[in-house]
């Protein structure tokens, strides 16, 4: 089973989970997207240590590998997000895809944060694949993939400063009931639910499309799963697949991750 812990994420967690959604016009615009929702509890929060250190220098030798020299963008998953940018409006160049900007840090060395971004960013670029991570009780209200309006509110940091700003028409963004959580897919995260030295529940989505594969994006939540358990003994953790996978393995319903 994809998450194969000894303790599955609480009733409250698990309701979180079942009401996250993909709006429509999103589905319309890439089908073959599918995301892998996974949210943890009991973690252990902390800085940076030895263990997560070495998941990010194993993660960079083996983007290295798939890199061979060449730019991150011609990579085809990484090709397919840029694709998928354009679809809506934004400009990869300036606003890349959240895999894509890792990778090009790789060479310098990816940063060190937290014993929990750490895990979901060497996952990220291992499985080369877009992954993100928030602190989940500063959610109000469940996760939807939308097209933004344009009037929603996303808290940033500007020169700074807090700042408030407002997704472009269109642009596809996570949201909950009290704005948006990230912008232009997986490009950048708000600060409210930013992963902190306080978070103990989290939620990480990991984004796959048909260019890396249904069997890469299981492998990917495998493996951060199976890094979350190790890391943090006595975690519990639940998932579930959302998109296009999630139709074609359960009769058009979206399906958890552990395939039952």
């Amino acid at each position: 089973m994809l998450l194969n812990t000894e303790r599955a994420a609480g009733p409250e967690a698990e309701r979180w989970l079942g009401l996250i959604a993909i709006d429509g016009p999103v589905r319309e615009l890439r089908p073959d997207y599918t995301a892998l929702v996974i949210v943890a509890e009991d973690l252990r929060p902390g800085p940076s240590d030895q263990a997560t250190d070495a998941l990010l220098a194993d993660a960079e030798a083996a983007a290295r590998a798939a890199l061979a020299g060449r730019a991150a963008g011609e990579l085809e998953p990484v090709d397919a997000w840029r694709a998928a940018y354009q679809a809506f409006g934004a400009k990869p160049k300036r606003t890349r895809p959240s895999v894509e900007a890792l990778l090009r840090r790789v060479e310098a060395g990816l940063p060190r944060i937290d014993r929990l971004t750490d895990i979901y960013n060497a996952m990220s670029v291992k499985h080369l694949l877009p992954i993100g991570g928030e602190d989940l009780g500063e959610y109000r209200g469940p996760a939807r993939l939308v097209r933004a309006v344009g009037d929603e509110p996303f808290d940033t940091i500007r020169d700074g400063q807090p700042v408030t700003e407002h997704p472009e028409p269109g642009e596809v963004v996570w949201r909950d009931d009290a704005g948006v959580t990230c912008r232009c897919w997986n490009w950048r995260q708000c600060v409210r639910t930013r992963i902190t030295g306080a978070t103990i529940r989290a939620v990480f989505i990991l984004d796959g499309l048909a260019a890396l594969g249904d069997r890469e994006l299981a492998a990917a939540g495998q493996d951060l799963a199976g890094q979350l358990a190790r890391l943090h003994p006595g975690a519990r953790l639940s998932g579930r697949f959302i998109g296009a996978a999630a139709a074609a393995t359960a009769g058009g319903r979206d399906a958890p991750a552990d395939g039952s």
